[in-house]
């Protein structure tokens, strides 16, 4: 009896030569990314390898979070809520990924990165720029974080521009006051250089929305949509404050906040608070 090899043969047509041509990998310059990871502790730590890469992850996704939260407001200002609305549920997709890297993360125990956290110096993730983007297109403006990025001209140069443009809610909100909803003028012509701050005269506009979906589908699917957003948002917030406890419990940050309970206070910041207040509004 025969027994057949636990192989499988290449289809003839694979391409086998890339001397000439552009490979996967050179495609996705994985010599360089690849070769990205590069840890300090003396000797290297075995867990500082998942600590880099977990750092390094999440940046890229963030980049592409930016990419698509630029989009959706430069689609919502020509009034193309479709599109805007495609940005966001891609956005939404990778929040819970971001998440859930957090499980991967809590595997380091207290006393395995306290082996290799002191050749962290005063490297930290407060001085992610990109999250810090993310923060200020939502709404969350705060020109105090700045000077940590003026070592970093670009980096300084993104902020300074997404600081001085309007946010995702903002251009919303021009969007609904272009489709006849009786947006407060105030909201439109405020100062977008700061963070929003809750308007009692806004939430009649969503109740109405709410109360009315079927005449208003698209606005009314936008309002969940950046709900969501907003909740996925808060679930990464609070996933990380977990994390930090369980890994240093209420020891200061490397980069000199204080650390958990720096964290703690991020969920008390909202994005969106009219359209949390609204449902208290509903069926009253």
């Amino acid at each position: 009896m025969s027994i057949e090899k636990n192989t499988r043969e290449l289809d003839r047509d694979i391409v086998r030569d890339f001397s000439a041509r552009m490979s996967y990998a050179s495609y996705l310059q994985l010599p360089t990314l690849l070769s990205a990871q590069q840890p300090v502790s003396a000797p290297v730590h075995h867990d500082e390898l998942l600590f880099i890469i977990q750092h390094q992850t999440t940046e890229l996704w963030l980049k592409l979070v930016l990419h698509e939260l630029r989009s959706a407001a430069a689609w919502l200002r020509i009034d193309d809520l479709g599109s805007a609305l495609k940005a966001i549920a891609r956005v939404k997709h990778i929040q819970k990924t971001l998440t859930e890297q957090w499980s991967v993360l809590a595997t380091l125990t207290p006393t395995e990165y306290s082996q290799f956290r002191s050749f962290l110096g005063n490297s930290s993730g407060f001085q992610s720029s990109q999250y810090r983007a993310v923060e200020f297109l939502l709404g969350n403006k705060n020109a105090k974080m700045l000077p940590v990025f003026e070592s970093d001209p670009e980096a300084h140069a993104m902020l300074q521009e997404i600081l001085e443009a309007p946010s995702i809610y903002d251009e919303f909100l021009g969007y609904l006051k272009r489709q006849g909803f009786d947006v407060p003028a105030a909201l439109l012509e405020r100062d977008v250089t700061q963070a929003h701050e809750f308007s009692a005269d806004l939430v009649p506009v969503f109740k109405y929305i709410y109360e009315n979906a079927a005449d208003n589908w698209g606005a009314y699917e936008a309002c969940e949509e950046l709900v969501d957003l907003e909740d996925n948002f808060q679930l990464w917030r609070f996933r990380h404050l977990r994390t930090v406890q369980r890994t240093i419990g209420m020891k200061s940050g490397t980069g000199g906040s204080s650390g958990a309970a720096f964290l703690q206070k991020a969920l008390e910041l909202t994005f969106f608070p009219e359209l949390f207040a609204v449902r208290t509004e509903i069926g009253q």
